[in-house]
């Protein structure tokens, strides 16, 4: 029974112990102990303390804990004090109730999982980026005292995700932002891959609505034609198996939503060209781990003497699990269609461990298994983390991403120590995982008895042995040369230790001088120092007055006196003129420009306008949206309105760190040329750029700034900048060019 808005309390109740029996059904089903009564206390418990309180929804509030406590048990495979704790989960929070009060009922156990559940409730990101940062830092703790709370805070997620639509669309852009930047790869970092596939493609669903429903719509379309290709590939591998009397399942896994998106985006492909739309899965029955390579490796034989092999996209994660304890063995095979189909290999309890993570290793769990020992190892990494965390909110959330979303290479040492590292990552990267101390003094290394140098790129299989020098000392720029959270953290630390004196001592010249001075030891002061001597932050000019590469010289008391007096009231607006071209007329400043604010309202979709008095928005400069783009607003420092396209990198940060600052945008009156840049490939011929300057400026009517081309062999590249009046302008453009004998593909770049 599904929530209305006029049901009665009688109807509202039955709806209620509907859901909670759906929950129970699941839970006895499932091959954990049935622990019964201790659940049906805590429902009993949570729908008294939620009594009258109601979702934004309009539904009872106690539906949430239920759905949560049922994602909990059902798709993630947790047990019953999971499942009492997700009941539970929201009853301090939002109720007189302490966790004093759970451990009396409930015991110790549980107790302890709803303080920490408590503890970051109010998602992982506050208001202030200092505020979500320590919130991120209660989370990682916890989840490293007792793993259940991430994945009961990850069933919280996502029902909150599967319910955003009732949410304000500056709110659903701050948590759909935040789910992608942080819970989908923490999702897949746990091996919750059917749960990281739906945060994605709800993220993109609230964030680009259009663009999901034409990605769903044209994967119907094809079902038809899918289905037959399918059939025709998996018809032979069938037979096959039946003939080896192995007990599985065969079935055809689509790819999502959001993957072809991305593909689409970062390939500049068009839907139809996106030919790896579905993989097959072959999950068999073995009751015996023992036997399961063989029967993976029987099975590969037989699909390899049916279809031809592609050489370079095996992958073996069987003997070598992923660090979230992911097995299975791939391989690509030549379909009957002309086109490469991925082929999964697993067993049953691969199967089940791939879609429900470290929770479904607890099933399997004989002692300390190997699978433990990873999550161990990774969850050992995170405390790293958290021991030495950045000073900036957003470098650690960064620093962290860096160890939630990557691929994994595996290298050993030469006493044969197995080391599971990211993907690119280097020598370097390896020292600082062995120790600090390795690290900091790594001179080059020996990889597979060859010698080379810091920077080089590590690969799968590599034997490497580092080598130090008492001499050597870390320096800032290996920074660049490194990919893993742990190192980079641990670098940090060293060069702020060692550059600490030096910053202070720099401080205090620049504190006495100011004094003797007699100036001001303020923003507009420091900010003027920075300009003069080309310096980042008050940091780093501290750090230059330090160890002497700057002086603080007698020219320049005169020239901040000035900056002072121009700063007076009455100068202020003239002196930020100069900065921000405020209140000009169109004509005297380019769109994007902004005229005197009024007060933004962050709850109501804000119009964009270009009007006779300039822009009421600024434009960003990271990805250069257009009208017609999905964009969002983000109100800076000085309170003033960027524009950012919703899939931007930088506006992903954004929407995961300031999430009371984002802004729902809808574009209203532009009567304004912004400038778009269209990159153009294809095969050269005689008259081909003349043909795409008449087809653009004469029967388009656009405007061209700038056009580079380049031929390479037979190959040309086009780079073009014009000046469009919104994106539909832009896809004509792309539409007409590709009509052009020889050209390949016409791509607007960001």
């Amino acid at each position: 029974m599904e929530y209305r808005p006029d049901m009665t309390p009688a109807e509202e109740a039955r709806m209620i112990d509907d859901a909670f029996a759906d929950l129970l059904d699941g839970y006895l089903k499932s091959n954990h102990r049935k622990k019964v009564e201790i659940i049906e206390r805590a429902f009993a418990f949570a729908r008294q303390a939620h009594e009258g309180i109601r979702r934004r929804s309009g539904e009872p509030y106690i539906m949430h804990p239920i759905a949560v406590a049922k994602i909990a048990s059902q798709e993630i495979g947790l047990g019953s004090t999971s499942i009492c704790a997700a009941l539970l989960h929201d009853v301090v929070e939002d109720t007189e109730y302490t966790v004093d009060d759970i451990e009396q009922h409930f015991g110790a156990k549980i107790a302890q999982l709803v303080e920490g559940l408590t503890k970051i409730s109010g998602g992982i990101f506050g208001d202030k980026a200092s505020l979500q940062a320590e919130n991120f830092r209660k989370l990682l703790l916890t989840m490293s005292e007792d793993i259940r709370v991430v994945l009961i805070k990850m069933a919280d997620r996502l029902h909150n995700m599967r319910t955003l639509g009732s949410m304000a669309p500056n709110k659903r852009y701050k948590i759909a932002g935040e789910t992608l930047y942080i819970y989908a790869p923490l999702a897949h970092r746990l091996g919750l891959f059917e749960i990281k596939t739906e945060l994605e493609d709800l993220s993109f669903k609230h964030e680009h609505p259009e663009i999901y429903a034409d990605i769903a719509r044209k994967i119907a379309l094809s079902e038809q034609r899918r289905t037959a290709v399918y059939t025709d590939f998996a018809a032979p591998i069938k037979e096959k198996l039946n003939t080896l009397g192995i007990v599985y399942e065969a079935k055809a896994r689509l790819k999502s939503i959001y993957s072809i998106y991305r593909k689409m985006e970062t390939k500049h492909l068009p839907f139809e060209e996106v030919y790896d739309l579905y993989a097959m899965r072959i999950v068999f029955d073995c009751d015996d781990p023992s036997r399961e390579k063989a029967i993976c490796w029987s099975i590969y034989s037989a699909i390899t003497d049916l279809y031809q092999l592609h050489p370079g996209r095996t992958r073996d994660w069987i003997v070598t699990p992923k660090a979230n304890g992911y097995q299975a063995l791939h391989l690509t095979v030549m379909g009957p269609d002309g086109n490469w189909i991925e082929v999964q290999i697993r067993s049953r309890r691969m199967d089940e461990i791939a879609e429900k993570g470290f929770a479904a290793h607890w099933k399997y769990k004989i002692g300390e298994g190997e699978e433990e020992s990873e999550l161990n190892a990774w969850l050992k990494t995170i405390k790293d983390i958290l021991d030495n965390p950045e000073p900036s909110a957003i470098d650690f959330l960064n620093t962290l991403k860096l160890n939630l979303f990557s691929s994994e290479i595996v290298v050993f040492t030469p006493a044969g120590e197995l080391y599971t590292l990211p993907s690119g990552a280097t020598v370097l990267d390896l020292a600082f995982a062995l120790h600090s101390h390795i690290g900091m003094h790594c001179i080059a290394a020996k990889v597979n008895h060859k010698l080379v140098p810091l920077q080089h790129e590590l690969r799968s299989g590599d034997q490497v042995e580092v080598l130090t020098s008492k001499t050597q000392m870390p320096k800032p720029e290996w920074e660049n040369i490194m990919v893993t959270a742990k190192g980079r953290t641990r670098l940090r630390k060293a060069l702020r230790a060692e550059r600490q004196p030096l910053v202070d001592k720099g401080n205090a010249t620049l504190t006495a001088w100011l004094e003797e001075n007699m100036l001001p030891d303020n923003n507009l002061v420091i900010t003027k120092l920075q300009g003069i001597f080309h310096v980042a932050n008050r940091d780093e000019l501290c750090h230059q007055l330090g160890t002497g590469e700057i002086m603080l010289g007698d020219y320049l008391p005169p020239i901040l006196r000035r900056s002072l007096a121009a700063a007076k009231p009455g100068r202020t607006k003239a002196i930020l003129q100069k900065i921000w071209p405020i209140g000009r007329r169109k004509d005297e400043s380019p769109a994007g420009s902004q005229p005197q604010q009024q007060p933004i309202n962050p709850k109501k979709t804000y119009a964009l306008r270009v009007d006779a008095d300039g822009a009421n928005f600024r434009l960003s400069d990271c990805c250069s949206p257009i009208p017609g783009d999905d964009v969002m607003g983000f109100v800076n420092d000085d309170g003033e309105l960027e524009i950012h396209t919703l899939d931007c990198p930088r506006a992903q940060l954004l929407k995961a760190t300031y999430g009371s600052r984002i802004v729902a945008t809808e574009w209203e009156s532009v009567d304004e040329r912004f400038l778009a840049h269209i990159r153009i490939e294809g095969i050269d011929r005689r008259g081909i750029l003349q043909e795409l300057t008449m087809m653009i400026s004469t029967h388009l009517g656009i405007d061209m700034r700038k056009v580079d081309i380049e031929a390479s062999g037979a190959v040309f590249h086009c780079d073009l900048w014009v000046r469009v009046c919104d994106a539909d302008v832009v896809r004509d453009l792309c539409s007409h060019a590709c009509r052009i004998q020889g050209v390949q593909s016409a791509v607007r770049v960001n």
